[in-house]
């Protein structure tokens, strides 16, 4: 692939069948869904070689961001270029229809359950739909040990053990690698470490159609990755940016990515300088300026801003909701 400079990238979605999900990504995103069965995911910006995401419009349209990793990658990543094969960070919208499994997710530390090239999963929500019946389940109910874990597990009894709570719209979720967890009748967005490794504890009995037959648990490997001192987990309290020109309320501040929500009707910069950025819309429409040229942007898109490109104008068309996604920090 020649040389061509970076642009704000948008990429095609990667809607994945979830036996779990619903038809309501429909009104999310502007790609129709594929069919008419439960689709759980859409991948909006996704490095795996599974399923890579695609530039869908510009220069380098079909281009996957793996390729653009490879041929411009200080021009992607700024400071982080060579500090990552791969793009750090995986993102999704997810449509959980009938209860997620109760499942966990290993840390770094857990290096000989996790597969070569792959990471821990540390993860955050943030809830754009909820339905009559929405829960999220986050973290143990204190006394909860692995002894009565384990026995929950044998009984059928697992939902007893976890703390939750009936979620309201924007609500901003943070599960750190080994916190079990679950969702029900949601519509979230989602960011998390480039990972796919997921350990299920209990399915709710859920039969998969597809193969009319209950799907695998790994108890074993749950049991090992399981941080039984993290307690209960309830939304996080946004905090307002004050260094910033309006009112960014700061959501997530971890180690492997940052989220920032931004509700304004009048032009405001995103991105910063020498920095990669992603931009999520969740709520209105509007316009990106870069370069003399327009990029417009409603519900559902996702433009990422490569380091060279930096801070750029939005100009949104009435009220507009944006997360701004940042990638891990060099210490």
């Amino acid at each position: 692939m020649d040389h061509l400079s970076l642009y704000p990238l948008r990429f095609e979605p990667i809607y994945q069948y979830r036996l779990w999900g619903g038809r309501r990504l429909a009104d999310v995103l502007s790609a129709p869904l594929p069919g008419d069965g439960p689709i759980g995911e859409a991948w909006i910006l996704s490095d795996r070689d599974d399923h890579p995401s695609l530039v869908a419009d510009g220069p380098l349209k079909g281009s996957t961001i793996g390729q653009l990793m490879k041929q411009s990658p200080k021009d992607l990543l700024g400071n982080l270029a060579g500090h990552y094969s791969r793009f750090p960070l995986l993102l999704k919208f997810l449509d959980v229809q009938e209860q997620l499994s109760v499942q966990v997710h290993p840390s770094d530390a857990h290096k000989d359950l996790i597969p070569t090239g792959d990471t821990g999963k540390t993860e955050a929500w943030v809830v754009l739909e909820k339905g009559e019946e929405a829960r999220i389940y986050a973290g143990l109910k204190e006394g909860t040990t692995a002894d009565v874990l384990r026995q929950a597990i044998k009984n059928g009894t697992v939902s007893d053990q976890l703390a939750s709570f009936g979620p309201r719209i924007g609500d901003g979720v943070f599960i750190r690698a080994g916190t079990v967890h679950s969702l029900n009748d949601v519509v979230v967005f989602e960011v998390q470490e480039n990972s796919d490794v997921t350990f299920r504890l209990y399915d709710w009995d859920h039969i998969d159609p597809k193969t009319g037959q209950r799907r695998p648990l790994q108890v074993e490997q749950a049991m090992a990755c399981i941080n039984f001192t993290q307690g209960v987990i309830g939304p996080v309290v946004p905090q307002i940016h004050d260094a910033k020109p309006l009112p960014w309320e700061r959501l997530i501040n971890c180690d492997h990515f940052g989220v920032w929500r931004i509700s304004e009707e009048f032009a405001f910069v995103a991105g910063a300088a020498g920095t990669c950025r992603v931009l999520v819309c969740i709520e209105g429409r509007g316009d990106l300026d870069y370069d003399g040229v327009d990029y417009p942007f409603g519900e559902g898109d996702v433009l990422l801003l490569p380091a060279v490109v930096g801070a750029c104008n939005c100009r949104p068309n009435g009220n507009v909701t944006v997360l701004e996604i940042s990638l891990p920090e060099i210490r």
